[in-house]
């Protein structure tokens, strides 16, 4: 992932889907999240933007599900 042109900065998009739990709060899956972005950052990358989209989940062991979308920047000096 290094620089295409030189002309500014690179992007990288990702999307995580968080599943939360049936009863009680709390995600599952933090700790993804968390390594993709410790992961981006040992690449020389900065978190830019973050969004979520939530949807319910009628399957088994119902639940929400959040997509998170993270866009990194490349740190250039």
């Amino acid at each position: 992932m290094g620089k295409s042109n030189g002309e500014g900065p690179n992007y990288v998009i990702l999307q995580i889907v968080l599943k939360e739990k049936f009863i009680g709060s709390g995600s599952k899956n933090l700790t993804e999240l968390e390594s993709a972005i410790n992961t981006q950052a040992a690449k020389g990358y900065r978190l830019h933007t973050i969004t979520t989209t939530a949807s319910g989940s009628k399957g088994m062991g119902g639940g929400d599900r959040i997509q998170a979308t993270l866009v990194f920047e490349e740190i250039t000096d």
